[in-house]
């Protein structure tokens, strides 16, 4: 008796239908593969559009000659470092004199290394200012103002970004070269990952202009981890034949292309949550309803791409920190390097045990 109290037939069919309203939908996997797939072909797409970075060039004149600036020195640095792969160095492989054999040395102390660096230094300068250029001719000066501080603090904020940024490009470079020595998948792993490094990279000024904090970034990316994967594409795989210092100086010169066209894309998906809004219609009502579809618990939504750059980065500023006692907080991972690249840092006031640790904060406000 009491079973049949509830059985199936007892249940109001609007309770029912309530509660089956309320389960999450989930689309199929050969769904959300498909997905995934449109969202890496609308990267693809994206990273090959030339004619909006043509076109931003010939309208703009102060971007125009930074580009044209940037253009010049990065082709002199590849015609010095493919004038030693392809010339110099083939004379000089079997002589037998000593300034015969090391004239190649000579030739990259006093001329090519000097002008990498001179190169690789001031085309950062050159790709922040295209980088600023391009998004104040799409929002404004206010919106660029909005973001920016002329104040002394805003002055150590950008200081401490820089010198964190060159840590992280360090970290990129030795992880992507460390994961190309893995058996048989160790070539393909680094490979991909370094179309990641170089979507983050061209990406990172428009994010930051936006005033999303370093996570944001990262989960930014790595929850859009199709899109950015194919953004990269072409970019590192012209970035992988040639020698160190040639990908290096190819990278430089087609960067302020890329970071022209990160300003102009459109990642996909919006929400990677909730990729899918499907109207439907009630089968007991004329009302149109928004069901929400899952992508599929068996496709990842978020890869963690940078998690052993993160690893590292936070056990290098940890050794460079100054650390006073213990504040008693558990830090969450890769707080440090946070606090680092937004100008927060912890000194000890070394004046008496005593006294508890001092925090001078650069940057008080947080952005994310």
């Amino acid at each position: 008796m009491q079973s049949s109290q509830y059985s199936l037939g007892s249940i109001p069919a609007h309770s029912r239908h309530s509660s089956r309203s309320t389960y999450p939908s989930f689309l199929s996997v050969h769904d959300t593969l498909l997905l995934q797939l449109n969202c890496a072909w609308r990267g693809l797409a994206d990273s090959f559009r030339w004619d909006r970075a043509v076109s931003a060039v010939a309208y703009d004149a102060e971007l125009r000659a930074n580009v044209f600036k940037s253009m010049m020195l990065n082709s002199l640095s590849l015609t010095s470092i493919y004038t030693f792969d392809f010339l110099l160095q083939p004379l000089v492989r079997d002589q037998q004199k000593w300034l015969h054999r090391n004239v190649g040395w000579f030739y990259q102390l006093l001329w090519l290394f000097p002008v990498v660096s001179v190169s690789l230094y001031l085309n950062s300068s050159w790709c922040t200012t295209i980088a600023r250029r391009t998004y104040t001719i799409q929002h404004g000066n206010r919106a660029l103002a909005q973001q920016t501080g002329s104040t002394y603090t805003g002055m150590l904020t950008a200081i401490a970004t820089s010198a964190y940024r060159a840590v992280m490009v360090f970290t990129s470079v030795v992880v992507s070269f460390a994961l190309g020595y893995i058996p048989y998948v160790g070539p393909v792993i680094g490979f991909l990952f370094l179309c990641w490094v170089d979507s983050y990279y061209c990406f990172e000024f428009l994010w930051i202009a936006r005033g999303m904090s370093l996570s944001r970034r990262i989960r930014y990316l790595e929850e859009r981890w199709a899109y950015y994967l194919a953004f990269g594409l072409p970019s590192a795989s012209l970035c992988t034949f040639g020698s160190g210092l040639a990908n290096a100086a190819l990278f430089a010169l087609i960067f302020p292309a890329f970071i022209i066209m990160a300003m102009y894309a459109s990642p996909v998906p919006v929400d990677p949550y909730s990729p899918v809004n499907n109207t439907t219609k009630s089968r007991n009502t004329s009302d149109h309803t928004d069901t929400i579809k899952h992508p599929s618990p068996f496709v990842p939504i978020r890869i963690p791409v940078f998690a052993i750059v993160l690893f590292i980065n936070d056990a290098i500023v940890k050794v460079l920190s100054v650390r006073g006692h213990s504040t008693g907080r558990n830090r969450a991972f890769s707080d440090a390097t946070e606090n680092a690249e937004e100008g927060t840092m912890e000194m000890n006031t070394f004046s008496s045990l005593s006294q508890p640790t001092r925090r001078f904060k650069i940057n008080s406000r947080k952005r994310d």
